[in-house]
């Protein structure tokens, strides 16, 4: 398992551009495109992710949340109020309901605590312990400006639970931006944790397959391209079915998602694993 982690790792995109609202708007915002048989065949054929002085513009946006200069940041874009995914919530305070008020989360993919920063004000009267796994750059960050008691940064999932086990997984945001996203999903279900959130995770019931995502710059700033993944949700379901159970599905924050003529739905699923698994 720590290969897999270690290799699933490496090629994270930026943070502040893995959970972009996706979807095509009235005005055409945001696109997919394209059919393509290899991740590098993808990269080619996009902008790829190395977009300069990412980890100081997610940082300075999460000081000013920090500080409560803004109500919460997303994609290192911040707002004046917390637009909650309330099934989210739901499932965490489920959790913690499971296991004596203390919530103990692994939050893959989870930038310098952005969803942590969200949900902490609806979660009070829960003992928290928020642990998030990212890429070196936002680890070392997370860990000289955020790092508290409740907050912490791991660089990969065995380190983390080396430390203590997780009751939750959260994958929000971050599986369509991987080369190998069932690596990532067979991870997680191996590391047998109790309650698994997927959320903002584009899904259809057609094959897996690999776009180009694209953003343009009334978003960033910037126009920008990537590799993302339409993901089969029969095959997603199937990493943790039967050994979990479907508590609940529910359609994410960018809604119905255009590609190339098809539709998929932006989809968050609630897993609790079987006590006789």
């Amino acid at each position: 398992m720590k290969a897999d982690l270690k290799h699933w790792l490496a090629d994270w995109i930026p943070p502040h551009l893995r959970r972009v609202i996706r979807g095509v708007s009235p005005n055409g915002a945001v696109s997919y495109s394209g059919n393509f048989a290899t991740w590098d065949d993808a990269r080619r054929h996009s902008d790829g992710y190395d977009i300069p002085a990412i980890v100081e513009r997610v940082k300075q946006a999460q000081l000013k949340v920090a500080r409560g200069e803004a109500a919460y940041e997303r994609d290192s874009v911040l707002f004046d109020k917390i637009e909650h995914s309330y099934p989210l919530l739901v499932g965490l305070l489920r959790a913690a309901s499971r296991n004596g008020g203390t919530l103990n989360v692994v939050d893959i993919g989870g930038a310098l605590g952005s969803t942590y920063f969200q949900c902490r004000g609806l979660l009070e009267g829960v003992t928290i312990r928020w642990n998030v796994i990212e890429q070196p750059a936002f680890v070392a960050c997370g860990n000289a400006h955020f790092q508290s008691e409740q907050l912490r940064f791991f660089a990969d999932l065995a380190s983390c639970l080396a430390v203590e086990p997780a009751r939750v997984a959260i994958l929000s945001g971050v599986l369509p931006y991987v080369e190998d996203p069932h690596a990532m999903l067979r991870a997680v279900a191996e590391a047998a944790i109790p309650t698994v959130i997927l959320d903002r995770t584009p899904l259809w019931d057609a094959d897996d397959r690999l776009t180009v995502q694209s953003v343009p710059p009334s978003i960033y700033g910037f126009a920008v391209s990537y590799p993302a993944w339409i993901l089969n949700r029969p095959r997603v379901l199937s990493h943790f079915l039967p050994q979990y159970r479907l508590v609940e599905e529910f359609g994410a924050l960018a809604g119905t998602i255009h590609v190339d003529g098809g539709l998929a739905r932006d989809t968050g699923v609630i897993f609790e694993r079987r006590e006789s698994a």
